[in-house]
């Protein structure tokens, strides 16, 4: 992006497996804050709009690790479709947080919150759901009709729940070891409580097991789960197996044996998952 650019900062540019990463910088007014996020434009893109595929990260996370550690730009150099890494909470000074570190900054957990102090900045729903794709397709050569959605973790949760709540917008849907029923474990009812309330009723949008049940997915899934996965009884992937089997719902739900939660998992099957994407972005 240009220097006198008043939308949007660029913090570096890269050339990298022929195409460019960057990272960026705005003003959110849904979060009240600057926010920062990543997007590799491969080769292709030079020519013209190019699918995009979203990853959403995990807790403590921001845009910098998958962006670094994941390794997917060389797949999705040669699959000649964008990637957009966003940041996973808003930060800064003023923004509210916690000592612990799956809750405040760093872990957004893909909702609107409701409750104090949460609610004036925290509305990483309507962030990436809203602000950031309206920023996107204005300034980067992406095709808007052509989406795909991934994620890791908490970004495994939220990629998920963005899918299944939104079908028409995205042709494909993965996850690395997500938090897949929020709703019953620890990773997820402190959260939601704390961003939306003791009324478990406002939950169920945002729990992929729960949502699976309720109305499937129209096209393949594919999620991979590590059987090393230290956070594995927090992370609940039977119940979402169950909520696929229970639904019919075509996919994929791959064991990987002796995987933990760390990018040594993601990065070993990133090429799997970008690959899956792009068949369906450019079907």
């Amino acid at each position: 992006m240009s220097p006198e650019n008043k939308i949007l900062e660029t913090l570096s540019e890269n050339t990298c497996f022929g195409g460019v990463q960057g990272v960026y910088r705005h003003a959110s007014a849904v979060c009240g804050c600057d926010m920062t996020f990543a997007v590799y434009l491969p080769p292709a893109a030079q020519e013209g709009p190019v699918p995009v595929l979203w990853y959403l990260s995990g807790l403590t996370c921001t845009h910098e690790n998958a962006m670094t550690k994941a390794g997917a730009q060389a797949w999705a150099a040669a699959a000649g479709i964008a990637l957009v890494f966003p940041d996973t909470s808003p930060r800064g000074e003023g923004i509210a947080d916690d000592d612990a570190f799956d809750l405040g900054q760093g872990a957004g957990f893909y909702v609107d919150a409701t409750e104090p102090p949460w609610a004036p900045n925290f509305s990483m729903w309507s962030y990436i759901v809203e602000e950031l794709p309206e920023l996107l397709f204005a300034e980067f050569p992406l095709a808007e009709g052509a989406q795909g959605i991934t994620g890791h973790s908490m970004g495994g949760h939220g990629a998920l729940t963005l899918a299944l709540r939104l079908p028409d917008r995205f042709r494909s849907v993965s996850a690395f070891a997500p938090i897949a029923n929020p709703s019953a474990s620890d990773w997820g009812r402190r959260q939601l409580t704390a961003y939306l309330g003791a009324d478990e009723a406002a939950w169920s949008d945002h729990d992929a097991s729960l949502l699976m049940r309720d109305r499937g997915w129209k096209g393949p899934v594919l999620i991979d789960q590590g059987t090393g996965d230290q956070f594995y009884d927090l992370l609940r992937p039977g119940a979402l197996m169950e909520a696929m089997a229970a639904r019919r719902q075509g996919g994929s739900f791959r064991f990987q044996p002796g995987y933990d939660h760390s990018y040594f998992f993601v990065a070993s099957f990133m090429r799997d998952h970008v690959e899956f994407h792009a068949e369906a972005l450019w079907a």
